[in-house]
């Protein structure tokens, strides 16, 4: 067992929070894991990349070699063609559609559909309003970790737990609503592969 994920997105998207999360659900999974963080300039709105490698046998590098990609894991769809490069040909991209708009040169949004709709495998979903309809605005990034989790090899219920163990101290209510979000987000990517 093998999954090699890029996370991608803009600072203040809370792609360290999945991060932390699949790496938690993978570790009590009894996985081995190794990260390198890009964090770039994320309290301004920066790119943050973030390499996450998961296995049965050990690892050696903590780095994805171009091509061996599995999974882009992605809360803007801009950022998530940034890596393509690094995809491999079978790999799945997984990305919000709502665009973060926070440079002046911004691409157009219909190019950065078309291709993103030209890939073979791909979950291109509204997260912002899936997680909207869920009243917990804020939880777009849980939406695309429950997307991604029917392509990263871990049962659900750890990474469940890990919104338990990670959102706990901020009260029931936090940790429902984001679990609802995950929820919500893998039952997408199930009717939509």
């Amino acid at each position: 067992m093998k999954s090699d994920i890029i996370l991608a997105g803009v600072g203040g998207q809370g792609i360290l929070s999945i991060a932390t999360i699949i790496g938690y659900a993978a570790v009590e999974s009894g996985l081995y894991l190794k990260q390198a963080e890009v964090h770039g300039m994320s309290q301004r709105g920066g790119d943050v990349q973030s390499n996450l490698r998961i296995s049965d046998k050990e690892i050696h590098s903590d780095l994805i070699p171009e091509g061996s990609a599995d999974l882009i894991l992605s809360v803007e769809p801009m950022e998530s063609l940034r890596y393509l490069p690094l995809l491999s040909k079978d790999g799945w991209l997984v990305t919000n559609s709502t665009p973060f708009i926070n440079i002046t040169n911004y691409p157009d949004q219909e190019k950065i559909d078309k291709a993103i709709n030209d890939l073979p495998n791909k979950i291109y979903l509204n997260a912002d309003q899936i997680a909207k309809d869920l009243f917990n605005a804020r939880g777009m990034n849980m939406v695309i970790a429950g997307a991604a989790s029917v392509f990263i090899d871990i049962p659900f219920a750890k990474m469940e737990e890990g919104i338990k163990v990670i959102f706990g101290k901020k009260g029931e209510s936090v940790v429902e609503k984001n679990l609802n979000c995950l929820r919500a987000g893998r039952e997408y990517s199930e009717k939509n592969r």
